[in-house]
Parts: C-alpha cells; sequence; structure tokens
C-alpha cells in the first residue's frame, strides 16, 4: 500500500506538504548497515510514539515505525532509486493536508489517522 500523509509531523519532517510512504510488513525488510541510521523518537498527531530512522551520514529519512500500527514499516518513498511505478492508494490525516494540495477524488482518504 502507498500512503501520502498529510500529519503535521509528516509535514515538519520532510519540509514540505506531505509524505509519501509505502506501507510493508516490518519483518519483510532488512537494511544493509543498520549502523549508519539514527532514530528520532516523535510522538504522532495520534498521541502515539513513532520511531523515524534517518541515515546518521547525510540525514535523510529512510523508514517509519509506528505505534499505532503494528508491525508495519512505512518505508520513504524518495529513498528509491526509481519510484515511478508508486500510485497512491491512501491519503491519510487529510484535517490536516494544505489547501492547495489536490487530494483525487478516486483515492481512499481518512480525515485523520489510517483506517483500523
Amino acid at each position: 500500500m502507498t500512503v501520502v500523509c498529510h500529519c503535521k509531523n509528516c509535514q515538519k519532517q520532510t519540509g514540505t506538504a506531505f509524505s509519501i510512504l509505502i506501507a510493508v510488513p516490518e519483518e519483510s525488510i532488512s537494511f544493509t548497515d543498520k549502523g549508519s541510521f539514527s532514530e528520532f523518537l516523535d510522538s504522532g498527531e495520534s498521541g502515539g510514539a513513532v520511531r523515524r530512522r534517518f541515515c546518521g551520514n547525510c540525514g535523510s529519512p529512510i523508514v517509519s515505525i509506528v505505534e499505532s500500527a503494528p508491525g508495519t514499516a512505512f518505508i520513504k518513498a524518495g529513498t528509491l532509486e526509481d519510484c515511478s511505478w508508486l500510485e497512491p492508494t491512501l491519503h491519510t490525516w487529510c484535517d490536516s493536508a494544505q489547501p492547495w494540495v489536490p487530494i483525487p477524488d478516486d483515492t481512499d482518504k481518512t480525515a485523520r489517522s489510517r483506517p483500523s
């Protein structure tokens, strides 16, 4: 699932209006050089913990682990060499979306957190 998150925390982390994330089972991913990761423990708009992992060398966000979505890792789409195949399937936290960002009518959306 490809998610566009409009929450205020993602806006702050990305420095723009939203974050594009690929939701995958946490156990399905592995990283070859975890030693260069740094982690910031954030509190999401939902009040739950969000572990934001980023490159300790360049600061690029890599993956988020969200307490309210156990077992799921949210990979930052910008970390992929080619993300042209991605098609957002869900927009979340639309209540926090910037008014100048269009959200397609034919895309699933939630006012706040992702659906359970």
